[in-house]
């Protein structure tokens, strides 16, 4: 199939190289003309128009950028341009009370209308994405090669018992998940829940490092090489995860993180399953501490907080902002 992807960042220039890879063909732009100049293989474009011209009907774009007003306009713009049975897609983290407005307003233009919520992170070019589809059935169906292409696939995974006449797509990795809305509303439970487990191998990691204090008596101090718990729990623990490998990866390249401040920030998705349980009395006690802990990170900083900026650069590649305290010591060297 033909696919425009418009913001080409690290996950959409990505996601257009393995659609590429498996036989898609990409138009491709960017507002830095040099990211749409790498992307190889792509039919570069140099503006939203020109993304619509290089495609053929019916049209599909999907757009991979930042949550908030830069997608919004984007979107806006798009449906001015598109026509009807064209489709537009957000693979980004939106907000879904944003997917169901403007699945409305497209769906008045004969537009179609997709959320994606997309995980996967920097990874995904190699292991690909799991998403998590909103919209109509048959607009859904209709892109199922472009989704599966970008889905991890079933893998070496063993199947779950009793799931054999269910939806497949699931065992490849994506799912539809509802009307639009529906994507990246389960996306954003997934980002909450994210946000707990990161909390908790954070803590854990910061009290087995802790044993070492001289504030507790001397027989009971354990210098504790937390990079190798890591490595050990990986390996048949009821705890592994991928998370968990990854906390092992950002150990192993630097088991003090002193390269890291331990001011970790939240983009959105941790405040909206907050709000989300709110609006249906739902107890969220877990998610809810550990989107505080971040809040509270941004003033001073523990191993635990260290070690949540360092999973967030691994599988995000998520780099956190200097503080101007710190950045001030540095140009002092």
């Amino acid at each position: 199939m033909q696919i425009g992807i418009v913001g080409l960042g690290r996950m959409g220039a990505n996601i257009a190289r393995r659609l590429m890879k498996n036989g898609h063909a990409v138009v491709g732009y960017d507002a830095s003309p040099a990211a749409v100049k790498g992307l190889e293989g792509a039919s570069g474009a140099s503006s939203l128009e020109d993304v619509v011209a290089k495609l053929t009907s019916p049209r599909t774009v999907w757009v991979m950028l930042p949550s908030g007003k830069i997608t919004e306009e984007t979107i806006a713009a798009l449906g001015d341009l598109l026509s009807k049975g064209d489709t537009i897609i957000d693979g980004g983290n939106a907000f879904f009370k944003d997917d169901i407005r403007r699945a409305k307003a497209l769906r008045e233009r004969g537009i179609g209308y997709v959320d994606v919520g997309t995980s996967g992170g920097v990874w995904g070019l190699d292991r690909g994405y799991c998403m998590m589809i909103g919209g109509d059935k048959a607009i859904v169906e209709r892109l199922d090669p472009i989704f599966k292409a970008l889905a991890p696939g079933a893998g070496d995974i063993a199947r779950t018992p009793g799931r054999d006449k269910n939806d497949p797509r699931v065992t490849e990795g994506y799912m539809h998940a509802g009307p639009a809305g529906a994507g990246h509303f389960v996306k954003m439970v997934h980002n909450g829940i994210e946000y707990g487990l990161m909390q908790a191998y954070a803590e854990g990691f910061d009290i087995m490092r802790g044993r070492g204090s001289e504030k507790l008596p001397e027989d009971e101090r354990f210098d504790i090489n937390v990079a190798d718990v890591a490595e050990v729990w990986r390996r048949g623990s009821v705890v592994a995860s991928w998370l968990l490998d990854l906390t092992a990866i950002a150990l192993a390249k630097s088991e003090k993180l002193d390269e890291f401040s331990g001011k970790v920030e939240d983009s959105g998705e941790g405040r909206w399953t907050v709000q989300a349980a709110v609006d249906e009395a739902v107890a969220a006690p877990v998610i809810t501490a550990a989107l505080f802990a971040r809040f509270r990170s941004r003033s001073d900083n523990s191993f635990g907080e260290k070690l949540l900026s360092a999973m967030r650069k691994e599988f995000g590649g998520h780099i956190e902002s200097v503080v101007p305290e710190r950045k001030a010591k540095d140009q002092d060297k």
